[in-house]
């Protein structure tokens, strides 16, 4: 197996900061306007759920990917082994996966809000936005 550059790791981290930054400042956004929203509805409660997992996965992703941008950048003060980067490496890329899930899943679930042709049809986009998200990671 071959060792990949820590810069390498630094730029891809970088990238994954600012993606996901935006993802969960998203997700948040709409949470907190669900939060408000006095509706009992399942399908709310359910929305309301699947944006909570991609705003907490989002920011999971974006701790981790800020410890591998600190241990990368010059001057860390530790001797960096490519051992240390897997712990926050692997988690960040598992919960950011999740992540992409469970908004393709807010995509998919929005329309059934307001009618069961709507539900369809952001079901098929969502089904599909994942589908081709998937195919270009």
């Amino acid at each position: 197996m071959f060792e990949l550059d820590p810069d390498y790791f630094n730029k891809i981290a970088n990238q994954l900061l600012v993606i996901c930054s935006l993802l969960s400042g998203f997700s948040i956004a709409i949470m907190a306007n669900l939060l408000i929203t006095k509706s009992e509805k399942r399908i709310f409660n359910s929305i309301l759920i699947v944006t909570t997992l991609a705003a907490s996965c989002f920011l999971i992703t974006l701790f981790a990917m800020t410890r591998i941008v600190l241990m990368t950048t010059e001057g860390y003060p530790l001797k960096l082994e490519n051992s240390d980067l897997n712990f926050p490496r692997i988690l960040g890329s598992i919960t950011f996966l999740l992540g992409i899930i469970n908004l393709s899943a807010l995509i998919a679930l929005s329309g059934w809000t307001k009618s069961k042709r709507l539900g369809i049809i952001t079901t098929i986009i969502g089904v599909l936005t994942l589908l081709l998200i998937f195919f270009n990671l």
